[in-house]
């Protein structure tokens, strides 16, 4: 619990928006660029983080805003050739059929509550890591990152 006036003062450009509002934030002109982090990266540049990341990284290349993702690179696993070999975790169906514990949708109704998607690395405009920036083509550009000749300049 943090008490209100713990956070910072308001800026004039500050704007508090839910994810549902991102495509027409995005189409206004308003974003300059989306950063996101990764739970997971693949060689190819394939990335995975939490739902709903997909689709803002479509809406992003649509409307011609850069998108960015912003990871250490313990996230890398260069041992997938894509983000198609990142298993998906599956969150419990009660995060979709419960509201504090009441249901809210018919008993025994099938649910999918995957926790990520995957990002195809043509969205991706750039990973930024803690080692530097990779940029397309992935494969080159993030093994690269973890190269010795790397570590010694």
């Amino acid at each position: 619990h943090r008490d209100l006036h713990s956070f910072p003062t308001r800026r004039s450009s500050d704007l508090l928006i839910t994810d549902n509002m991102a495509g027409h934030f995005l189409h206004s002109g308003r974003i300059g660029c989306v950063v996101v982090g990764a739970d997971r990266i693949a060689r190819n540049g394939d990335v995975a983080n939490k739902i709903g990341t997909y689709a803002v990284a479509v809406l992003a290349h649509e409307n011609g805003v850069p998108f960015y993702v912003a990871a250490p690179v313990s996230t890398l696993d260069l041992t997938l050739s894509s983000g198609d070999r990142i298993p998906i975790e599956q969150r419990p169906s009660r995060e979709v059929t419960e509201i504090f514990g009441t249901e809210v949708a018919p008993s025994g109704t099938a649910v999918q509550n995957p926790a990520f998607d995957v990002t195809p690395a043509r969205y991706v405009t750039a990973i930024i890591t803690e080692m530097g920036i990779a940029r397309p083509p992935y494969a080159t550009s993030l093994p690269a990152l973890l190269s010795p000749a790397k570590e010694s300049k």
